[in-house]
């Protein structure tokens, strides 16, 4: 393969890492702005978080456009292209997740019950390590190093805990006393919180897919 492919594709996997970044950035923000949600109840004062959140949820999108140019322009292989503008369409869904859950809270002036504080945080912090694994095993594809197998068994097992949790929050929820249309909300934000791990679990297939696909 000529030097000029070479180089692009070493330029196509750097922001990939810049990418990374923004994902992880925007996972922070998200995490802080939940954070203080549930350790002060004020689940509508969090404008700057949700800014923050926004703000490198939209860089790691400019990031994913400058990566289809290089890819279209022969940055790639045409049968790797397809694999990693899916996997990087899987990966957007993420920091989208974080925004809209910030968003459903503060336009819906949603108030988190004491009652469901406690699962909520694990739930959420079960998905943020999912996150954190995803991104490694992310690296250890295009590092092409070992480990991308083990780390899809942890990510589908932390999954299949954030479903139970989830159904359980849902549960408590339903058998308590607030009002129906509250618990419909409630209901609502749960549901995007547990797609998180879920969008995680899938990402994760998907990059064992591509690895297995290089070995063939």
């Amino acid at each position: 393969m000529p030097k000029f492919f070479f180089k692009k594709q070493h330029q196509v996997e750097a922001l990939i890492y810049d990418y990374l970044e923004y994902l992880q950035t925007s996972k922070k923000y998200f995490s802080e702005a939940i954070n203080t949600c549930l350790e002060t109840g004020v689940c509508t004062d969090f404008d700057f978080q949700i800014r923050l959140t926004h703000k490198f949820e939209s860089k790691a999108d400019d990031v994913r456009e400058k990566i289809k140019e290089l890819m279209y322009g022969k940055a790639l292989l045409p049968e790797s292209r397809g694999d990693i503008m899916g996997l990087l369409e899987d990966m957007d869904e993420v920091p989208r997740l974080f925004e809209l859950v910030l968003h459903m809270i503060k336009t819906q002036k949603l108030v988190i019950p004491d009652f469901i504080a406690t699962d909520i945080k694990e739930l959420l912090e079960i998905s943020f390590e999912n996150c954190e694994l995803m991104i490694k095993q992310v690296k250890t594809l295009f590092e092409r190093a070992k480990g991308i197998r083990s780390l899809v068994s942890t990510i589908d097992f932390n999954e299949s805990r954030c479903d139970h949790i989830e159904r359980g929050i849902i549960t408590k929820i339903f058998d308590s006393d607030l009002d129906p249309f509250q618990k419909l909300q409630l209901k609502e934000m749960v549901v995007n919180m547990g797609q998180i791990s879920d969008q995680t679990d899938r990402i994760s297939k998907r990059v064992n897919i591509i690895s297995m696909k290089r070995r063939v």
